[in-house]
């Protein structure tokens, strides 16, 4: 029997006094509870509970939880319920291998046409880094270590490349959290980084996408150990079906 995880409303954060629909707030909100694993996978989602909790009507949740389902985060059963979806090796794999695309081609554009003003502020997250690392903030460091990754597809100049690469890469972003606490990879990270960076200072664009593919390609092998570890976070592989018969006619 499989045991179905706990929610601690508590974790969410409160409804801020801004502009904007209240649904976008809604869903950011439980976006970031389940991204961040304060919703772990198999837990539940009750409407009434959520609704409570942030001091909104039924609407602006069950709009949020509509494009949480679009962003393959939670699973909607229709009569039944609405629980957060379990980690897929192979949703995993194609939101690597998508971000991967982007990013390399980010890095090598950056390298090539990059300003000292935007060295400026990569050096400045690495900076951090070292700093978190040193204090071991696991998670101040994973968000230092997003916001590397996002200044190099922001210095590219294309608007919507950010948001596209958060967008296909939403179940790795997730399954990353589990992989915060790993001994020595906060150090082996900053100095992937380091490598990184000089090679855009050196405006050297092979070696960027070099020290970058090699950097991103830590991530896959990293997962799959994780998911023989803690198999419960992940949704079975479909098994395959019995040979088809081959009677003659």
């Amino acid at each position: 029997m499989t045991l179905i995880p706990d929610i601690d409303m508590t974790q969410l954060s409160a409804i801020a006094a801004q502009d904007g629909p209240l649904s976008q707030q809604v869903y950011q909100i439980l976006k970031q509870a389940i991204l961040s694993l304060d919703f772990p996978p198999g837990a539940v989602l009750r409407k009434p509970t959520i609704c409570a909790r942030l001091g909104v009507s039924r609407a602006p949740v069950s709009e949020a939880i509509t494009r949480l389902s679009e962003d393959g985060l939670v699973e909607v059963i229709p009569q039944s319920a609405t629980r957060v979806a379990y980690f897929s090796m192979p949703e995993i794999r194609e939101g690597a291998f998508l971000r991967e695309a982007l990013e390399i081609a980010a890095v090598g554009k950056v390298a090539q046409d990059r300003t000292e003003t935007q060295l400026t502020q990569l050096n400045r997250t690495l900076r951090l880094q070292a700093l978190l690392a040193e204090d071991g903030d696991f998670q101040g460091f994973y968000e230092a270590d997003e916001a590397f990754h996002a200044q190099i597809m922001q210095f590219t100049g294309f608007a919507r490349l950010t948001d596209v690469a958060q967008k296909v890469s939403l179940q790795v972003t997730r399954a990353r959290i589990l992989l915060l606490p790993s001994p020595g990879r906060m150090s082996e990270t900053l100095q992937e980084h380091r490598a990184v960076f000089e090679a855009i200072h050196a405006q050297d664009p092979q070696a960027a996408q070099t020290r970058l593919r090699h950097h991103l390609g830590q991530l896959m092998p990293r997962i799959a150990k994780l998911a023989e570890e803690r198999p419960r976070l992940f949704r079975p592989l479909a098994q395959p079906g019995p040979p088809a018969s081959t009677k003659r006619a």
